[in-house]
């Protein structure tokens, strides 16, 4: 069934003004659907097949962005703070007018794959705790991470606050005084990764995310770059 919107709502959500500015428009005679001026702001119409023109150029209508990031160290991952820049400073003011949000959080020193959209309903999917969706972090750790590691976090590790963490399969790509991990979570607690090596006593020196489910960051984008998913990627963060 095609889905109808009022010109106003396609046209404000574009940025083309706001509802007041629109109303304003139609009797100015600047918009147009299907070649035919409309004068009522709420007339409804289809964006997906109506041919939709505003002050003499044709309009293309998205309901929804999804935007992967590569996110860097010193940036916040919410739409407003106060003192310290947030991820959405990275992005191009044209993307702004959809409202994206990030789907979950990176701290402010973590790096890597941020998503940004303003699709509620896939942030909520991928979000859910029942889904148990899997993140992959890379790593630097100070200290010597071993197979008794491995073991403790296939187990589940204790937290500082006494949470017992799911299973989190470890790997060790080099050993030393500063190790090098990946290490793949099934839930998204407040800093866990860096906690799971604190209970073992270990500190995470440098994080950076790869991955959320099949979903992998694409390391063409240098720190700071961002693009749109493709239709298989977006489908991908649908998947488990």
């Amino acid at each position: 069934m095609a889905k109808k919107l009022r010109v106003d709502k396609v046209l404000s959500t574009i940025g083309c003004g706001s509802r007041a500015d629109l109303k304003r428009y139609c009797k100015y005679k600047m918009i147009s659907v299907n070649g035919e001026v409309v004068n009522n702001p709420g007339f409804q119409v289809d964006p997906e097949v109506d041919e939709i023109v505003f002050d003499g150029e044709k309009v293309t209508y998205r309901e929804f962005i999804y935007i992967m990031l590569n996110k860097p160290d010193g940036y916040i991952s919410a739409t407003f703070d106060k003192h310290d820049p947030i991820v959405l400073d990275l992005i191009d003011p044209s993307y702004l007018i959809y409202e994206p949000f990030p789907v979950g959080r990176l701290d402010k020193d973590t790096e890597g794959l941020l998503i940004l959209t303003n699709d509620g309903k896939l942030s909520h999917r991928v979000l859910s705790p029942k889904k148990h969706v899997p993140k992959t972090y890379y790593a630097k750790v100070d200290g010597i991470v071993n197979d008794d590691d491995i073991i403790a976090f296939e187990k589940g590790v204790t937290l500082d606050d006494g949470y017992e963490t799911m299973p989190a399969q470890l790997k060790i790509l080099k050993s030393d005084e500063i190790s090098e991990i990946e290490l793949t979570i099934h839930e998204g607690k407040y800093h866990q990764v860096k906690r799971m090596f604190e209970s073992v006593g270990k500190r995470v020196v440098y994080l950076k995310r790869l991955s959320m489910g099949k979903l992998n960051l694409d390391e063409s984008l240098e720190l700071g770059e961002y693009r749109e998913l493709t239709i298989e990627e977006i489908k991908l963060m649908e998947e488990r």
